[in-house]
Formats: C-alpha cells, structure tokens, sequence
C-alpha cells in the first residue's frame, strides 16, 4: 500500500484535475440547452443529448450547486454563467408560481410533467440556491431559499413523531404515492439526510435559531431512529412513526451520512455535538470498510445482513467514499482510511471516468461491464463527483497545512 506521503500530494493534483479538465467542461461544453432553455435532460454515454428528454428538478438544482461552489471555491469565471443559467431556469420553469415550491419533472421543453413536492426535491433546491447565494450575495436568491423552507417546514415536517414525511401533491397535500424510489414508504432516511445537507448549507447564509432548532431535531432523529446502533448502517424506509421496513444496506448513504453529519456538527458550533457525532461517524465508516468495501477497493451497492443484494459498482458511492472514508482518517488518524479513500479514487480512474468521451460512466457490473443509463440524467449531474474532488482536494490541502502530512 502506497504511503500518505507518498500520495497526498499527487492525489490531490489528480482530483482537481479531473474536476477542471473533465467534470465542468463536460458540461458546459455539452449539456446547454440552447434551444429550449437550461440544460438537457438525458445525455447518452457517447455524448448524443437528447432533445426531448424530460428536464428534473435534481439534475438541474445539483449543476446550480456544482456551479455555484466551484465559482465560489476556484474563482474560474466559466462557472458562474452556468449557475447563472440553472438558477434561472430553477426559478422560471420549476418554481410554482400559484403554490410555491418547485415542481419535481418537465417536460423537455420547461413544462410541468410531474408538478407533485418532493421534500427531498425541495432540500436540494435549498441547498444549491444557498450555495448560489454565497457565489453572488443576491439577496432574492437567499429570499427563495428561505420560502422554501418555510413551506417545507409548513407541509411536510412532521410535528409528532419528527423528521420530514416524502412529499404530497402540487398542492402540498400529503401523498402516499410520493417516493423516490419503488419502496413506497411515508419516510425514508435519503430524504431525511439530505434535509440535514440543506438546512446545514443554509444556516451557512441564514443563521436563525428555528433553523438551528430544526437542524438539531434532523441530527436527533438520524440518531434516533434511522441510524441502527447495533450494525452502524442507516435503515432506510420507514412508516410515519420510524418503523423500518427491512434491515437493507446502502453502503453508499452510509458512507455519505457519515461525513455529512459531522459537517452538520460543525456548522452548528457545538463542541459535545461534534465529538457525539464524529463517534458515530467512524463506527459507520468503519462498518462500512468492513462489509462493503470489494477486493478493488470500490463499493458495492447494496447489502443486507444475509449478503449483497446489489453488487453494482455505481459512480456515487464511490465519489462518496473519497469524502466519508478521508473524513474518517481527518478524526482518526487511521491509515486504513485514507487507503480506502485513495483507492475508491484508483478505482474510479481505472473504470467509471470514460476517458474517451469525458464524464463519468453511470457505474460497471462485477464483472467490469459498463452499466449504460448515461452521463447525465434526473438523477445524474456534476454534484456527487464534482464535489468528491473539491471536497478531497479540500481537506488535503488542509492536512498538508497542518503538516499531518507532507
């Protein structure tokens, strides 16, 4: 195994590499929308747009936060049209004007094709239009990021047995037919992390105690109810009262979750938090090193306790892995950690990058082959990659700064 010292350095210069001459080119050179406005739908892997494909409100609110963070970060001039140009098009086409909030699917040409409020939908729109206001100090843009959350708060946060329910109508009336995926649950823990993201990227702009509060409820109830403190993994669907549907695994939430809350932590300031939250942070990197880490150092899908039910190889656990896994080493010191980031990193350039066509191949089978759902999509932007460099680049620099290593 190479050494820290060995590869700090070079790993650091790779990810930012990849993140300037690959990621963000990729998509300002291919996925604009010139004709219909924002940016396409569906993008194939040999880079063939497909003009009637449905535009998502997630793919479009990722490229605004992937922008607007690395305007903010790298103060490249590329950047910030094309945030500019998501935030428009959020705005414009995927707000609703009559109910508030933004509509979760249009259609190809800014039409609502799917007009029904996703909490999950929601959070992210937050999470990007915070970001975009730290890249520009537009007061309007914090102003649609704080009605947005005030509706979220109104509709979809539930006072009785907390966390956030998965979404309703276009009206906001509470739906059972509103869920990310096919486990129709009333909540799930994918929407629940991903409020704690954006309320923690909005207390970066906004800092309100009732946001604080909310942040902290979001934190007790991961804690409390969807972190399992026997295996270390997220459950991840639920009835309205926390009751788990199945003991599944998502190795990738898991790793993710890890980092993400601690960065919650520390946006709030609170020191006995923290040290509670990191704790908990390490023992789920740490079980997720031990059961769903492959011989390549690439992570699998998704488990159970009886074994894998999805061994697949997707693009985002293993951008996920670079963050969760180094943020295990920042607090532990542990080498293994840092190996597993590293090599989630090596594993990503020998088979998900297309170094032919550009971007990131959607994952591969066990077997090495690709798995062909596209370069871009709903559930496909620059956000998971985009920030695995940032983020890796990020904190690097900042152990090489403290001289932890060299």
């Amino acid at each position: 195994m190479s050494s820290i010292i060995d590869t700090a350095a070079g790993y650091q210069t790779e990810v930012m590499n990849e993140l300037v001459n690959d990621i963000l080119p990729f998509y300002i050179d291919h996925a604009v929308d010139e004709k219909q406005g924002g940016f396409y739908g569906f993008i194939t892997n040999d880079v063939r747009a497909i003009p009637n494909a449905p535009k998502g409100l997630i793919q479009n609110s990722r490229i605004l936060w992937t922008f607007s963070h690395a305007y903010r970060l790298l103060n490249d001039p590329r950047y910030l049209p094309i945030a500019g140009r998501a935030y428009a098009y959020l705005l414009e086409h995927f707000w609703d004007a009559e109910h508030g909030g933004f509509y979760w699917m249009l259609t190809h040409d800014g039409r609502p094709k799917d007009a029904g409020k996703l909490a999950y939908g929601q959070a992210f729109s937050i999470y990007a239009l915070a970001e975009y206001y730290l890249a520009t100090r537009n007061e309007q843009v914090i102003g649609k990021a704080l009605k947005t959350y005030h509706l979220l708060e109104e509709h979809f946060a539930d006072s009785t047995d907390g966390g956030y329910i998965e979404g309703g109508t276009r009206e906001w009336i509470p739906s059972d037919d509103a869920s990310l995926d096919d486990a129709v649950a009333a909540k799930s823990m994918n929407t629940q992390l991903h409020v704690i993201e954006a309320y923690t990227n909005l207390l970066r702009v906004y800092d309100d105690d009732g946001l604080r509060g909310r942040l902290r409820d979001e934190i007790d109830v991961m804690v409390n109810h969807v972190i399992d403190p026997v295996t270390w993994h997220f459950k991840l669907h639920f009835d309205a009262d926390w009751r788990a549907h199945n003991d599944n695994i998502s190795y990738g939430h898991d790793i993710e979750g890890s980092w993400l809350l601690v960065e919650a932590a520390e946006v709030l300031d609170d020191a006995a938090l923290l040290g509670r939250i990191r704790d908990i942070a390490i023992k789920m990197a740490q079980a997720t090193y031990v059961e769903g880490i492959d011989q390549d150092g690439s992570l699998f899908y998704e488990g159970s306790p009886r074994g894998l039910l999805n061994p697949n190889k997707d693009w985002w656990p293993q951008a996920e892995a670079m963050i969760g896994f180094l943020n295990a080493y920042q607090i532990t010191r542990e080498p293994h950690f840092y190996e597993a980031s590293l090599r989630a990193w090596r594993f990503i350039q020998d088979t998900i990058i297309d170094k032919q066509d550009g971007e990131w191949f959607w994952g591969v089978t066990p077997d090495g082959k690709i798995i062909d759902q596209g370069k871009t999509g709903p559930w496909k932007a620059p956000y998971h990659n985009g920030r695995a460099c940032l983020e890796v680049h990020r904190r690097l620099s900042k152990l090489i700064g403290n001289g932890v290593i060299a």
